[in-house]
């Protein structure tokens, strides 16, 4: 059953006092006005959940600044994450257009019989199609203007204007014989990958509306291989950042092209955790990590 939304708009000095009323420590109250002008009390209230001992209760000592990191500390890591996103999106983009080229042709993908049978094909084609007539890329106009199969783009362009969405909709419903080509490439099984895809797509959406990772239940979860190292009790469950980071390294490992960009990814990682962890209770459960997760044999090896 519902009810009227009955709660009135609140000043930014209000607002802090609610949050003090809530047991927030609050050493500069100008800092702190300043600081809710710039970041919306929920989205900073969000920040606060780890921080509670129970709803609208904050845990003794908790602090103004302490919540105020823990933003920054998500910030810092939502970056990292979405530059990985970056080079994991254009390893696939590059991979699945070679794969399709290959085996279809330039138009392949116009084809409903070079997908799985029960893929929405017909939808998919549309969405791609708006896409294409969205674009205001160089390359589309000049498609346009001096080939009659416009709307549909070759492969190979077609991938660079699809949304990361599309594509992983199009590798899951790709023939399967054209996954395991396309999965080959980071050593996973086809199911995996197309997992692993959703997942991120989900993970890049979180990022690009700058929403909280750090403590974060995934609403959607990758896959996690077969082996020990992926499986409990080396691995809690594939629902907290831990496994989401072992999901990028993982592919990020298998771009030979950017592995000086992995390899240094994973240093950043390692200092922004062991420097500005928030100090929230239970803050490495929180996180799906183990309490040796630098010396994870996935961690280590990927």
């Amino acid at each position: 059953m519902t009810i009227p939304y009955a709660k009135p708009w609140l000043s930014i000095s209000d607002q802090l006092q609610k949050l003090t009323s809530y047991g927030l420590t609050v050493a500069d109250d100008v800092a702190a006005e300043t600081f809710l002008r710039h970041l919306n009390y929920y989205r900073f209230s969000g920040y606060g959940l780890a921080f509670e001992q129970q709803r609208h209760v904050f845990r003794a000592g908790t602090t103004f600044e302490v919540i105020r990191d823990a933003y920054y500390f998500d910030r810092a890591l939502r970056d990292l994450v979405t530059e990985s996103l970056e080079v994991i999106e254009l390893d696939l983009r590059a991979a699945i257009a070679y794969c399709f080229g290959e085996h279809h042709k330039p138009f392949g993908h116009a084809d409903a019989g070079n997908f799985f049978h029960r893929f929405p094909h017909h939808e998919w084609m549309t969405k791609l199609h708006d896409e294409t007539e969205r674009s205001d890329e160089l390359f589309v106009k000049h498609f346009k203007q001096t080939y009659r199969e416009f709307p549909d783009l070759p492969i190979w362009a077609a991938t660079e204007i699809m949304s990361f969405g599309a594509l992983s909709r199009m590798y899951s419903g790709m023939l399967r014989t054209d996954q395991k080509t396309v999965a080959a490439r980071y050593r996973l099984q086809p199911d995996t990958l197309r997992s692993w895809m959703h997942h991120l797509v989900y993970t890049r959406n979180l990022c690009a509306h700058h929403l909280r990772l750090w403590d974060r239940t995934w609403a959607i979860r990758p896959d996690l291989p077969a082996g020990n190292m992926w499986q409990a009790p080396a691995l809690s469950d594939n629902g907290g950042l831990f496994a989401s980071l072992l999901v990028q390294a993982k592919l990020l490992l298998h771009c030979p092209a950017e592995r000086v960009f992995a390899n240094d990814w994973r240093l950043r990682i390692e200092r922004l955790l062991e420097k500005q962890m928030p100090p929230a209770p239970n803050a490495l459960t929180r996180m799906g990590l183990p309490a040796c997760w630098k010396t994870h044999p996935l961690w280590i090896c990927l």
